[in-house]
């Protein structure tokens, strides 16, 4: 079973540099240039100096020279002792709850710890350098386990009656209530809940492959040995998956033509002005839009996903992005896996009209509006042993960047 500890957190001082708003960010990959900007003009300590920096390569040691200025100026202190820290992320009328945890660092496996989706070359490489330069985990890996009973959370509750040591609403309005649990017997209370457990990432791929790479690097044993978590249940009533919608781009004629004709011999189209995919699940359904037309598009026949990813497990060949992706992107549009790992007339939007406007734009040939994965979906596909399709699964609310750190040194 993976090896879960508290950690000696490395952290702000808030009496010193706060308040923690204007100190944290979202995940550098989703920050575009107006939002590095306004974050940074929030405070000279914002995260975001750090974890996304400006420039050419020169900018990793910059990153790596500042972090350690802040650690020698007082700005960021670290933890005496161990602790486990208890998140609260509040949105809407909703609550998700986990807990900040190192874990050790090992290769997937089944009872261990499962990857559910592929990842891209550039930002693994811009992770690692990055990681080198400031020797340490900057921003979390976001996990799931099971827990039907809430054991592992119930174990850190004496600790949440007390005031949060952080407490913060970012600009999204999600309010982020932080906890720091170091009463050795919560501690070992939980460790008992996850004993057995088994993990999932759902966010952070290229951060645990990054601490894979570096922690063989460096070789031997040590606090390079073990990466920084949130923890959360899968169970989790406040747990929320979003879809992110594809969009390709540089079709040529017969591309064009090769998925005119895919579309017409295996979906039932409709005109529609509404794009989002029906609710509920069943063969692919998607809003596809064009320079001419918007369509609702719905797969004839789960046979035909069947077939086309014959040799897949079950689950897999349920899951929208795996059947656009071998019908499709790769089928029709003759992108090969290359294509799409390195983004060669293949795009990414995080909601509908970001995708429309992109294709309304001519950045973009074309669009496919995606339905969400279920999370119980992505829990069969990596227990079967395959990974998905990059960015298939967008869980929400992101967990800032800044809450805490984790020393690798």
């Amino acid at each position: 079973m993976p090896d879960v500890q508290p950690l000696r957190a490395l952290h702000y001082d808030l009496a010193k540099v706060g308040p923690l708003a204007d100190l944290i960010s979202p995940p550098y990959d989703v920050i575009d240039g107006p939002a590095r900007a306004a974050l940074a003009a929030r405070s000279p300590y914002n995260v975001v100096e750090i974890d996304l920096p400006q420039g050419g390569d020169e900018r990793y040691a910059r990153a790596g020279a500042l972090f350690a200025r802040w650690q020698a100026d007082g700005v960021l202190v670290r933890d005496s002792e161990p602790a486990l820290w208890a998140l609260e992320q509040h949105y809407g009328d909703r609550v998700r709850r986990g807990f900040f945890a190192r874990v050790r660092v090992e290769e997937y496996g089944a009872g261990r710890i499962r990857p559910h989706e592929r990842t891209h070359p550039g930002p693994r490489a811009d992770r690692l350098a990055l990681t080198r330069a400031t020797a340490a985990n900057l921003s979390p890996i976001f996990a799931l386990h099971s827990d039907p009973q809430g054991a592992a959370l119930a174990a850190l509750e004496p600790a949440q009656a007390e005031p949060p040591w952080g407490d913060a609403t970012d600009s999204d309005g999600v309010r982020h209530r932080l906890w720091r649990c170091a009463d050795p017997a919560a501690i070992e209370a939980d460790g008992r809940a996850l004993a057995g457990v088994e993990l999932l990432i759902a966010d952070g791929h290229h951060r645990y492959e990054t601490a894979r790479v570096y922690a063989e690097e460096i070789g031997g044993e040590g606090d390079h040995r073990y990466v920084l978590m949130l923890l959360v249940a899968i169970e989790d009533p406040g747990l929320a998956v979003l879809p992110t919608h594809r969009m390709v781009s540089g079709l040529d004629a017969a591309q064009s033509a090769a998925l005119n004709s895919v579309i017409e011999r295996d979906f039932e189209a409709r005109p529609t002005r509404a794009l989002a995919p029906p609710a509920g699940r069943g063969p692919l359904a998607m809003g596809f839009v064009d320079h001419k037309r918007s369509l609702a598009l719905t797969l004839r026949d789960q046979k035909i996903a069947d077939s086309v990813l014959a040799g897949m497990p079950e689950p897999y060949r349920r899951l929208d992005t795996g059947v656009l992706e071998a019908l499709i992107l790769k089928g029709a549009l003759g992108l090969s896996d290359d294509d799409i790992s390195h983004l060669r007339g293949l795009g990414y939007a995080r909601d509908v009209e970001e995708a429309v406007a992109a294709v309304r734009s001519g950045a973009y040939d074309a669009a496919f509006i995606m339905r969400a994965t279920p999370v119980e979906l992505v829990r069969e596909i990596a227990a079967a042993g395959v990974n998905m399709p990059p960015k298939s699964t967008y869980f929400s609310p992101k967990i800032p960047t800044g809450l805490l750190f984790n020393a690798l040194a």
